[in-house]
């Protein structure tokens, strides 16, 4: 078996924790989704999450954002209990960004309007205001596209431009849903270096799921396989593909990283 290829500009050093989830539980009517499940995120880390359709790792971020909300258990960030605070305190107060996997910025508006948008609700100050914008239109080369209606962006436009508007209000932790969903090649691979870009220049902690298994495994520092509302193995991806847990709950004893 090949090794995968890594885009890591550095590679993953510290291990204090800033995100934890804790022996969480939830039901849908009698299905349950998590079952007391615990999964760590380090200071600086990407992570992974992997499983079968259904297992719940949206409502995960769905639960880290208070979208929804836990029958059991605990999400802490910076040894901070957070399960009360409403959408907007964990977005402005702890730092929490989300990028969706659909939507998630105004359709009728241009990229620069979008932007804008949202930097007047988070930023006050003018000149840093305008500033913020016109970095973020350049670190994701949207200065070509800054004046285009987004509603007619193509897939990885879209996907560039919601990551720049969860940038806004400078997350030091980032959500990311499916973002390799129905890309072409060559757009995962520029979004696989924004994602590490984002851990090595703006030193953002992440957490991203994805059916693309490959393509998630190429950009991460560790995974974790999420099976019958638990996490039944966690590791770099090389170990993480040999793990018999792993094989058992999703990859399978095909699975190869070519």
């Amino acid at each position: 078996m090949s090794n995968i290829k890594k885009f890591r500009i550095k590679s993953f050093k510290d291990k204090s924790a800033i995100l934890k989830l804790e022996k969480l539980s939830l039901k849908y009517g009698r299905k349950i989704i998590l079952d007391n499940m615990n999964l760590q995120l380090n200071s600086g880390q990407i992570l992974g999450l992997l499983g079968p359709n259904g297992v719940g790792k949206t409502t995960i971020f769905n639960l880290i954002m208070g979208l929804v909300l836990p029958d059991f258990g605990s999400i802490i960030i910076n040894s901070e209990k957070i399960n009360k605070y409403p959408i907007y305190q964990r977005t402005l107060k702890f730092k929490i960004g989300f990028v969706p996997q659909y939507g998630g910025f105004f359709h009728d508006l241009t990229v620069y309007e979008n932007l804008k948008a949202i930097a007047e609700i988070t930023i006050q100050n003018l000149s840093y205001r305008e500033e913020k914008i016109n970095s973020l239109i350049s670190k994701f080369e949207l200065d070509p596209i800054r004046d285009i209606k987004a509603d007619i962006l193509s897939g990885g436009q879209k996907k560039k431009l919601v990551i720049a508007l969860s940038l806004i209000s400078d997350p030091k932790i980032l959500l990311l849903d499916e973002p390799f969903a129905a890309l072409d090649i060559m757009t995962i691979k520029t979004l696989q270096k924004i994602i590490v870009e984002l851990q090595s220049d703006n030193n953002i902690s992440v957490i991203l799921c994805d059916h693309q298994a490959r393509d998630l495994l190429a950009c991460v520092d560790t995974a974790a396989i999420i099976h019958n509302g638990k996490v039944v193995a966690q590791g770099t991806p090389s170990n993480l593909i040999q793990n018999i847990d792993a094989k058992n709950a999703y990859f399978g004893e095909s699975f190869k990283i070519s």
